[in-house]
Parts: structure tokens; sequence; C-alpha cells
């Protein structure tokens, strides 16, 4: 069975990001950049369906610059066998344009299960998963806290819920998005860093996929961008009557 992950290169969770000055984005300059932690948790994932025999073949795509084969190197390091890099330029590529990017690979690869991060913590969208899953007509379960492997064409995943636990039992090929209690991503070896610059790492253009350049135009236009306000000083209140009079009258939130 072979698995295809996708990994987004994101500013890393560390960083404090700024807004530019004319308030047209984030300043980006100099800033460190890594996988997207949910990613991490969907290679870890696959990883593991490989240790355990389940899965023959681990590959990682990233859609996005030149310098995401930083990161597709990252996941080789932890043990994938081989990357694929769509190369689509500088712009921001929305969800549903990833989702049909991800669609061509996957259909190309033959893959029986995709494995994606339910989100990237720069946009926070939540979406490509369930879009790639409707665009391939494959069962999904997202937010997957376990996955098991229950026959070789079922896969069962527990995802997390507004009541607790649900456990989905999907037919394969199919797609997951990994939460973060799945399991707890591995450091890279400085071994397998080593090994990881001589593994295989595909560059392709949308015209190598039969895809058209018009795919990855937006579809939203960004008017403005700005820091939350500062958090404003709270105040104490000698009685709880007193606080219901300022919830009332000053707060008006009564």
């Amino acid at each position: 069975m072979k698995v295809l992950v996708a990994v987004k290169r994101v500013v890393d969770y560390n960083v404090k990001v700024r807004v530019k000055a004319d308030g047209s984005g984030m300043d980006l300059a100099n800033v460190k950049m890594s996988m997207n932690p949910f990613d991490e948790i969907a290679v870890e994932e696959a990883i593991r369906l490989k240790e355990s025999g389940a899965a023959s073949e681990v590959i990682l795509v990233s859609v996005g610059v030149s310098k995401s084969e930083e990161t597709l190197r990252t996941g080789l390091a932890m043990g994938a066998d081989r990357g694929i890099l769509v190369e689509v330029g500088e712009q921001a590529v929305e969800p549903l344009a990833v989702a049909k990017i991800l669609k061509s690979v996957a259909e190309s690869e033959q893959v029986s299960l995709v494995i994606l991060g339910k989100q990237a913590i720069d946009d926070d969208c939540n979406q490509t998963g369930q879009m790639l899953s409707a665009l391939l007509d494959w069962p999904q379960g997202t937010f997957a806290s376990d996955v098991d492997i229950a026959t070789p064409d079922k896969l069962k995943v527990t995802r997390e819920v507004d009541g607790g636990l649900q456990t989905l039992q999907l037919t394969l090929p199919a797609i997951v998005t990994t939460d973060l209690r799945l399991n707890e991503p591995r450091f890279a070896s400085l071994p397998n860093i080593m090994k990881a610059k001589k593994k295989p790492l595909a560059k392709l253009t949308l015209s190598d996929l039969e895809l058209s350049e018009d795919i990855i135009q937006p579809r939203l236009t960004i008017t403005n961008t700005e820091a939350p306000a500062p958090r404003q000083a709270g105040i104490q209140v000698a009685s709880v009557d007193e606080l219901l009079d300022k919830l009332k009258h000053e707060a008006s939130v009564l």
C-alpha cells in the first residue's frame, strides 16, 4: 500500500510574526520556516504504518516555492521514502487549488491512502483534506486521534468530536487528516539527515500534472492586514452588585 503525505512549509510556530507597515500582509523576511506541525504528525503516522508492514512506501508531496524542498528533506530524514515538490511560485495557493493538485498526484502515484494535517497553522483553513475527499470521491476520517489498518482494504479511524470519540471504518482508498493527539513525531537523527540528501525528490510543474495555471489564481483578495488590538487592562470591583452594574451599563452584555 502506497501512502501519500502532504506537507506544507509555514512560519515556525515559535516565531511571532509581524504585520507589514503598509498593511499588505505579514512580514516574512528572514523568518524561520519549518514543516507545519500537523503535517509532522501525518508524516510520523505514515512512517509507523510502514514500520508495521501495513504500508510499502511513504511519498511526501509539497505545493509551493522551491525552498519547500527543505521541508520535504525534513520528512525524508524522518523516514519517508521519496518526495515530490510541485512548484507554483511565490503566490499563496488556496485550499481548493492544493486539493486539485494533490488529486492529480494521488491518481498518478496510484496511492491507497492520503494523510494530511487537519489544518496549517498559518491560515487555519482546515479545508484541503475535505476538498480532496470530495474531488477523489474517497471516504474521509478527519481529526484522527487513532489510525489502525483493520484489514488489507479497511481502515479504522478514531476521531475526536464534540461529544467524545467517534470510530469510523473506511474502505481504502481513503483520506485521513491528523489531530494533535494522534502521535508524537520523532526527531530525525544525524545519519538519517545525511541519508535524506540522497533520497529521490522530483520537482514538477502544473503542466507536468496536466493542470492549468488558472487553478492557482486566487479567489479571495486580502484588502488589509492589521495586528490585534492591544489587550486593555482589567478592573477590580468590590461586590457582585457592582460587577452586574458594570456588565449591564458599561459593557452592555446583560
